[in-house]
């Protein structure tokens, strides 16, 4: 399910299109739709990493959620550098829709450094890392 066909889609503040695909921006999170057949890598996705620190800066913390709902592929041994582009994302989800995606998910749940990041579901993957944000944030107050 495209996350602008969800229950979320009242709660898109910004949405940006680019080569790659669509970035919808919440508060905390952000959802990236990949367009089909791309490949991601540290090399084509400036414009994603410029999106992600023009509406979320470079300390608040954040989330995002991968929505495969086409078929793509990335580069996994740049998953470090990935990191080291936006030090305020604090967590990360993989939304499989089908059996493939589902795999490709597990697969690049191997490269995270975080606890698990494959999820069945847009609704669940949302609220999992809404909620880790939300948590970070409010320890981050006191």
């Amino acid at each position: 399910m495209k996350i602008a066909e969800s229950d979320f889609a009242s709660h898109i503040v910004k949405s940006v299109h680019n080569k790659l695909g669509n970035i919808f921006f919440f508060n905390h999170i952000a959802v990236i739709e990949f367009s089909e057949g791309v490949h991601i890598d540290i090399n084509n996705s400036s414009e994603i990493f410029e999106e992600l620190t023009n509406f979320f800066g470079n300390s608040r913390p954040f989330g995002v959620v991968a929505n495969r709902i086409n078929s793509y592929s990335v580069k996994l041994l740049d998953a470090e550098l990935f990191r080291e582009k936006v030090k305020n994302l604090c967590y990360y989800a993989v939304v499989g829709h089908n059996t493939a995606s589902k795999m490709n998910a597990e697969i690049e749940n191997r490269f995270c450094k975080s606890q698990k990041i494959s999820y069945d579901s847009i609704h669940e993957a949302m609220n999992i890392i809404y909620g880790k944000v939300k948590k970070d944030i409010l320890h981050s107050l006191h």
